[in-house]
């Protein structure tokens, strides 16, 4: 058994100082350290695959991340972890703790994920180590994880059983509020082409805002207009553009610009609320509304009576804006640019897409790499 503020402290020796997860029990003194440590920083994030999207975001801004979970929300991170992580090289550390491990009573929703969880790691190629046993330990635990995320640029992750870390509490703390914001229509009722609406966009953003734009025909399309090194071109992980966005937001003073539609915002309503906890003020969160799902045939989408700029102002964004057209959009987007955020600017945009359109020829990878030298130039 080893103490959490050892384990923290070679971490920090590494470089690893931006946390984010899902509590677990044998997570709790880990957590807890990190909460109370002013030299890091925790993300409380509402889902698994939520935390490794705003793990990635984190990492794209220069920062070494650590994800943490329990291995029943493991399946909820299978999604970004291989079609986020894997394609676009993106480590992180992963504490994954074990519930139903080997010899360990538990609860019977823990029995089949408790015996499986190595090889579902196996299967989608995260290499694991069992989490050191003892202080002595530590730093060659870590300097090996450290390796391999270096080699193979992919997440490493450290198995955790019960009672690997020694008891760590807190201090009751009392939760603080939000102010309510405000919601502002900038209608005009001549709802545009999604093409369109994204060549508004870039011709309002500053040059030194970062896009991440949401899997599907956005980011095809915003690629089809232009290709920068500022781009950030989701082709899977649907629905983690805002945490994400999130991510990079809390690690860069750049302004971040998130495109998301209605079915990736529906899949992860969570987000909004970690957004809001959080409140970076140059995160702007656009969504893209056609009512449908667009890539996949155009079935509809649940967004009919989503009201996405009430909620988000619900969840803690100062600002929301509706839009029904490009004059009202290029308005909010200005006010958005003007004042501290997170601001969300719900725009209702026409279904369907240009006619052959191409997909981005950049690899994931580069994808990446170009836009993490975006994001930590200067």
């Amino acid at each position: 058994m080893i103490s959490a503020s050892a384990f923290l402290e070679s971490l920090k020796n590494e470089g690893f100082k931006f946390f984010t997860g899902v509590p677990c029990s044998f997570l709790t003194p880990i957590i807890n350290r990190v909460i109370d440590d002013p030299g890091l920083r925790y993300v409380s994030a509402s889902s698994e695959g939520e935390a490794v999207a705003i793990a990635s975001g984190a990492w794209l801004s220069g920062r070494q991340t650590v994800f943490m979970c329990q291995n029943s929300g493991l399946g909820n991170a299978v999604n970004p972890l291989t079609s986020l992580n894997y394609p676009f090289r993106i480590p992180t550390l992963v504490l994954i703790s074990r519930r139903g491990g080997p010899g360990l009573e538990d609860e019977p929703q823990h029995e089949l994920m408790g015996e499986i969880t190595p090889k579902i790691l196996d299967t989608i190629k995260v290499l694991h180590a069992p989490f050191p046993k003892c202080e002595n330990d530590i730093a060659n635990a870590i300097t090996i994880a450290r390796e391999q995320m270096n080699s193979y640029q992919l997440p490493f992750a450290f198995i955790m059983n019960k009672d690997d870390v020694m008891e760590y509490k807190r201090e009751a703390q009392s939760a603080v509020g939000t102010p309510v914001g405000s919601v502002e229509d900038k209608l005009d009722g001549m709802i545009p082409s999604r093409y369109a609406a994204l060549e508004r966009m870039l011709s309002v953003v500053p040059e030194n805002a970062a896009i991440i734009a949401t899997t599907g025909k956005c980011g095809r399309e915003l690629f089809t207009i232009t290709d920068r090194e500022q781009h950030f071109y989701q082709v899977g992980s649907m629905g983690c553009g805002v945490a994400m966005g999130l991510g990079c937001a809390l690690n860069s003073k750049r302004p971040i610009i998130v495109l998301d539609g209605d079915g990736g915002a529906l899949m992860k309503l969570g987000a909004l609320a970690t957004v809001g906890a959080d409140g970076p003020k140059h995160l702007i969160h656009i969504v893209l509304d056609n009512g449908t799902y667009d890539s996949t045939g155009g079935q509809p989408t649940n967004s009919i009576n989503t009201d996405f700029a009430a909620i988000a102002v619900a969840c803690g964004y100062p600002h929301g804006y509706r839009c029904d057209g490009l004059l009202g959009f290029g308005t909010a987007l200005a006010s958005a640019l003007g004042m501290p955020g997170p601001h969300l600017i719900h725009l209702k945009i026409e279904p369907g897409s240009r006619s052959n359109l191409g997909r981005p020829t950049i690899r994931p990878v580069n994808v990446a790499r170009r836009f993490r030298a975006f994001l930590t130039e200067g």
